[in-house]
C-alpha cells in the first residue's frame, strides 16, 4: 500500500512540474538546469537598475516601467511564471550577477553587449540598437558637433559611476572635466539648470529628456559615437536559461511584439 501510493504521489508531481514546464516558450525547452529552478520557484528574479528612463524606471512606490521591463516580462511569461524585479547599479552589476549565492536569475535594462562582459558572463543576442550621444542645453545645441568640440578644458561632462559612459568619457575626452553622479536619472535635469554643460548618454535615453524636457537637445543623436546593441546578462552555467531567452527575443522579432514596444517607447526598430 505504502508502495503504491508513494507512486501515485511521484506521478502527481511529475505531471504538476510537466506542466509547468510545458508553458515554456519553446516546445523543445531542456527541462533542467536553472530554467527548472525558476520554474519551481514560479519567479523569474529580474535585477536591474531603475535609474535609466525609458528603459528600465522605478517609481517611488516600487513600480517598474520601461522598455526593458516589459521585454523582461515577456521572457517571464514564455517560461510560465511570474516576474520580480531586484535593485542592482551600474558600479556593482557585474558583482550583482556572480554573486553567491545569486540574488537574481538575469540582468537587464540598458545593458550594453560587450566583448568584456561576454568574458565571464553570458549576454543574449540583441533586443535594442544603441550608441553613445550627448544630451546638452537647448541653448548649446549648436556649439557641439564632435568629439573633439567636447573634449575641451571648459566643458563640463556629467556621467553617472560604474557603467560604459563612464568609461566612455574617461577614455576619449582627457581635456574636459568629467563630474561623476551618483544618480543617473538627476543628470539631465542638472545638466539644464547649468551644473554641467553635457551628459554622456545613450541614443536610447536621449530621446526621452528632449521629449519631456523642453530646455534639452541631443543635437548628435543621428551620429552617435559608438554603435552596438543592448542584451540580457547572466552568469555562466545558465545556458539553458540563456537559450530560452534567445528563444523569447528571437519570438518577439518574428511576431511583430518587439517593434511595438520600439513605437511604444519612441525608439527606433533595427531588427
Amino acid at each position: 500500500m505504502k508502495k503504491i501510493l508513494f507512486t501515485v504521489i511521484l506521478t502527481l508531481c511529475s505531471t504538476t512540474f510537466l506542466v509547468a514546464c510545458s508553458n515554456i516558450d519553446s516546445p523543445n525547452a531542456p527541462v533542467g538546469g536553472k530554467v527548472a529552478e525558476i520554474v519551481a520557484r514560479d519567479t523569474l528574479l529580474v535585477g536591474t537598475t531603475g535609474d535609466y528612463r525609458p528603459l528600465s524606471f522605478c517609481e517611488a512606490d516600487g513600480t517598474y516601467w520601461g522598455f526593458g521591463i516589459e521585454v523582461a516580462r515577456e521572457i517571464a511569461k514564455g517560461l510560465g511564471v511570474e516576474t520580480k524585479f531586484v535593485k542592482t547599479s551600474w558600479p556593482t552589476l557585474t558583482a550583482d550577477v556572480l554573486a553567491e549565492p545569486q540574488t537574481f536569475d538575469l540582468a537587464m535594462g540598458g545593458i550594453t553587449i560587450t566583448d568584456t562582459r561576454k568574458e565571464t558572463m553570458l549576454m543574449s543576442e540583441g533586443y535594442l540598437a544603441n550608441g553613445k550621444t550627448i544630451l546638452c542645453r537647448a541653448t548649446d545645441a549648436d556649439r557641439f558637433h564632435t568629439l573633439a568640440d567636447l573634449d575641451k578644458e571648459d566643458v563640463r561632462v556629467m556621467v553617472n559611476p560604474g557603467g560604459l559612459n563612464e568609461k566612455f568619457a574617461n577614455e576619449k575626452l582627457t581635456h574636459a572635466t568629467i563630474i561623476v553622479h551618483q544618480k543617473n536619472e538627476e543628470i539631465p535635469s542638472l545638466i539644464a539648470e547649468g551644473e554641467a554643460d553635457v551628459m554622456i548618454t545613450e541614443i536610447t535615453e536621449a530621446p526621452y529628456y528632449v521629449q519631456t524636457d523642453s530646455r534639452l537637445a541631443a543635437p548628435l543623436l543621428n551620429e552617435p559615437f559608438t554603435k552596438g546593441e543592448i542584451g540580457v546578462l547572466m552568469r555562466q552555467g545558465q545556458e539553458d536559461l540563456l537559450q530560452q531567452v534567445n528563444k523569447t527575443i528571437q519570438r518577439m522579432k518574428a511576431d511583430g511584439t518587439l517593434r511595438l514596444l520600439h513605437e511604444k517607447y519612441g525608439l527606433v526598430y533595427a531588427y
